[in-house]
């Protein structure tokens, strides 16, 4: 024994680093040794030598000059000292097996990050803590888990251990602790298997327990495979749900809402919750001497309820055993549940085997409100001042600016020839995903800038990319207020006005198709930069702020390619988004229609979740049957819809990509989120590089003719060239018979070739003007010159927006500041005296 506690001595700075990679500083200081009596471990434990949480202990006591502790913890124990030295050397090798996994998984050993937040165990000898060190979590605001700081138990924590049947028990009395930092277990991310549910009893497969996820939808028919909660077949107080976490977890709370239905109206008031390590023997949730009874849904079923546990506690398996329900209508229920998964003590390799989640990317992953937004684009800027531009394209309904980001090596200045490419995230406020995605991809091509990443170096050279991350400021800024788990479904999802932006944009569809049915010369019918309607001009038109904004956006930058993130489902959806004749679902295809599609698929199949095909649908309906794109008719009629808008107004390509099945997931699952779209989010960049482009020029001056129309034979849906003269025709593979015109100049034609590479094939156009004498002999024969009115009339419209946008934001501003006057101008109420 002297001899083995001599070499732990010598080993003594390598178990200090150990012990600071597992606790941290804070953590292991806090750690107090007390002896406890041998009797009353060998009556709870029944354990026979030392297990994996023990060895922590003994480095940790190592670690803080415990000399004497360890002595006595080691004399005491029932194993000789030679099967202690073993058993030892053993355990230090899974210790290093675990430091190499955490290395390669990028993390900082020194961080403490791979503690759990909540240390529980139970060791001979050694009195239960916790630590009151920071662990790295999102904004509790945005988690909505309300969390105190982790102070010292008052009473001891036990983890469950094995007896000697092999069952699995609660040491008695459970693990308590103080409001712990604990995320959701995953019903509403998926995390949580369908397997995972059991219940007592459901009315049918579409309502069995796999189907009470909080904010599952529904299919539009009840009676489906796809309804929108767990429902229990009877309506009585034994009936319940059950989860099963697969490892020890120290459960903390329980989100519940009702049942998704437009026919139905159903949800559960109050419920009692159970737990139990072997799923046989339960333990009801105590508050004090009774049984804990908590509170459900309340008047409707969509909003989210917390309910926290008066006493958190440690067990498997999780059950919710509703008391009372919706007076006219039947026990349903979706719910997430809120967990601390703990290393089991009798399984050590199952905690090592696990796949280590997160990213290999040093990223901020949280959500981000307005004020840290700005925080972090602002470090990007500072970070990369030779790349990155922040500048604002307008301000939402309270007066928030729509903060953009520009990445080129040439920051505020149009490059002739380099392409113009855009990702639009937050157009819904709560579906935060591709917010933070957004963020997250300015962090990362500034660091790959920096350390010189060739793929990354091409794209900012080679393309000048603008981020939005946030369209919808005040949505998202309604939602962050009640947090991941409980904004529910809707909540944060329209403008300030209430208006949904994806349904605000002009609908240029429909006037584009009837001009084509009255018109009998269809070749003169506009298919390209169509204006903008009269009424949309005018200052009363519905049209929110933060629309108008984006529409002069799209005016000022010649963009050639863009996203639209969304979230909610797992599919990118192609225009048009609008159907013919009102059809509430028909495929409405574009005269690009095989490029969009190759769009799509480009992204879809190089996202991991959608590209996974045993993954489980998101709601009701199964993508992966179209492999994960879908025209947007197809699957729902969307008029005004900015990928619409942004084709037939613009020579810019978009399409809508549905990120995550979860529109406001937890901040745990944003680096998972990250490693799922990083790889989609670079290559559909690249795209902006495919089919052709160059430089329309004047003969005489060789200046760049702005606004020439290129028109491709065979598709109806021609482009215009920039400012400049450079234009930008994103096609596939193959050989094109490609025509320039532009107002004053004789047509010019020529074959240009687009070959599989990534990269555009250069086609340039001289045009010649068409000279003076000609223009005199039509006008004296009673002709008319050609005049391109459509591209006039597109200009009037726009400049007309433009004031009344002008004169709504000067107003709005005016109110503002009408209201701080009279807040700052009004009384203070009288404090009473004392």
């Amino acid at each position: 024994m002297t001899i083995f506690l001599g070499t732990l001595c010598t080993l003594r700075p390598l178990f200090s680093f150990l012990t600071e990679t597992y606790w941290g500083n804070e953590g292991a200081k806090a750690h107090n040794v007390k002896s406890r009596s041998r009797n009353k471990y060998r009556g709870q434990n029944k354990v026979a030598h030392l297990d994996w949480l023990h060895l922590l202990d003994l480095l940790a006591l190592l670690r803080y000059k415990q000399f004497a502790c360890l002595t006595q913890l080691l004399l005491r124990h029932p194993v000789d000292a030679i099967g202690t030295a073993v058993y030892f050397i053993e355990k230090l090798q899974v210790i290093f097996i675990l430091y190499k996994i955490i290395s390669r998984a990028g993390l900082n050993p020194f961080a403490g990050l791979i503690r759990p937040a909540v240390r529980t165990f139970d060791t001979p000898g050694l009195e239960c803590w916790t630590s009151n060190r920071k662990v790295a979590r999102s904004n509790p605001r945005a988690d909505k888990v309300k969390i105190r700081r982790s102070v010292k138990l008052k009473n001891k924590i036990k983890m469950p251990y094995m007896t000697r049947s092999g069952m699995m028990a609660i040491p008695d009395p459970p693990c308590v602790v103080t409001s712990p930092d604990c995320p959701p277990l995953g019903l509403k991310s998926l995390r949580v298997d369908d397997s995972q549910f059991q219940a007592s009893s459901y009315l049918r497969m579409g309502l069995g327990p796999h189907r009470a996820r909080l904010n599952i939808q529904s299919g539009i028919e009840d009676g489906d495979m796809y309804d929108g909660a767990w429902c229990a077949k009877y309506e009585d107080q034994h009936q319940w749900l059950q989860v099963d976490a697969l490892r020890p977890t120290l459960f903390t709370g329980v989100i519940l809402q009702g049942r998704n239905s437009i026919w139905s109206w159903d949800w559960v008031e109050t419920y009692k919750v159970q737990l139990s390590n072997d799923s046989e023997t339960w333990k009801t949730c105590m508050n004090g001497t009774e049984e804990a009874v908590f509170v459900g849904s309340r008047n409707e079923p969509e909003t989210p309820y917390l309910a926290l546990f008066p006493q958190p506690a440690v067990a498997r398996w999780i059950r919710i055993n509703p008391q009372t329900w919706y007076w006219n209508g039947t026990i349903c229920l979706r719910a997430e549940v809120l967990g601390c998964p703990l290393p089991d003590p009798d399984n050590v390799w199952q905690h090592l085997s696990e796949k280590l989640p997160g990213s290999k990317d040093n990223l901020d992953f949280r959500h981000h409100n307005y004020k840290e937004m700005r925080k972090l684009m602002k470090a990007v800027n500072e970070d990369c001042p030779r790349i990155t531009r922040i500048y604002t394209i307008g301000k939402s309904y309270t007066g928030l600016k729509l903060y953009a980001m520009e990445i080129s090596d040439n920051p505020g200045k149009h490059e002739l020839g380099e392409p113009e490419f855009r990702y639009v995230a937050g157009m819904h406020g709560n579906e935060v995903v591709g917010r933070e995605l957004v963020l997250n991809l300015m962090q990362y091509i500034c660091r790959e800038f920096r350390r010189g990443n060739p793929r990354i170096v091409r794209l900012v050279t080679s393309t000048r990319i603008h981020l939005l991350p946030s369209m919808n400021p005040d949505g998202y800024e309604t939602a962050f207020e009640r947090g991941s788990e409980l904004a529910g479904w809707a909540l944060g999802r329209y403008s300030y006005e209430w208006v949904d932006m994806n349904h605000n944009f002009p609908d240029l569809n429909n006037i584009m198709w009837d001009a084509k049915e009255n018109d009998t010369e269809t070749v003169k019918t506009a298919n390209h930069y169509i204006p903008i309607p009269e009424y949309y001009t005018k200052e009363d038109a519905f049209v929110t702020p933060e629309t108008r904004a984006v529409i002069s956006w799209m005016q000022d930058i010649p963009f050639v390619l863009s996203a639209n993130l969304h979230g909610g489902e797992l599919v990118v959806t192609y225009p048009f988004d609008c159907t013919r004749d009102w059809a509430p679902q028909e495929n409405t295809p574009t005269a690009d229609d095989s490029f969009f599609r190759w769009l799509a698929t480009v992204y879809a199949s190089t996202n991991l979740v959608m590209a996974n095909p045993d993954r489980r649908i998101c709601h009701s309906e199964d993508f992966q049957q179209h492999n994960n794109i879908i025209n947007g008719g197809a699957w729902h009629t969307v008029p005004g819809s900015m990928n619409d808008f942004s084709y037939m107004h613009t020579n810019c390509f978009e399409v809508t990509v549905e990120l995550s099945c979860d529109k406001f997931p937890h901040a745990s699952e944003l680096p998972t989120e990250w490693e799922n779209n990083k790889e989609s989010l670079l290559v559909y960049m690249e795209q902006v590089h495919r089919g052709i482009k160059g430089v329309v020029r004047d003969k005489m001056t060789k200046k760049g003719i702005a606004d020439a129309i290129v028109k491709v034979e065979d598709l109806d849906h021609d482009i215009r060239s920039a400012a400049d003269g450079d234009y930008w025709r994103l096609l596939n593979p193959g050989e094109y018979k490609v025509t320039v015109w532009a107002e004053g100049y004789f047509p010019s034609m020529r074959r240009c070739s687009v070959g599989t590479e990534a990269r555009p094939t250069i086609c340039d156009f001289i045009l010649i003007k068409t000279p003076r004498q000609r223009m005199n002999g039509i006008l004296a024969k009673g002709g008319r010159l050609p005049q391109d009115l459509q591209l006039k009339l597109r200009a009037m419209r726009l400049r007309k927006l433009r004031v009344s946008t002008k004169a709504i934001n000067q107003r709005r501003e005016r109110s503002r500041k009408a209201r701080g006057t009279r807040s700052a101008r009004a009384p203070r109420p009288l404090t009473p005296l004392a």
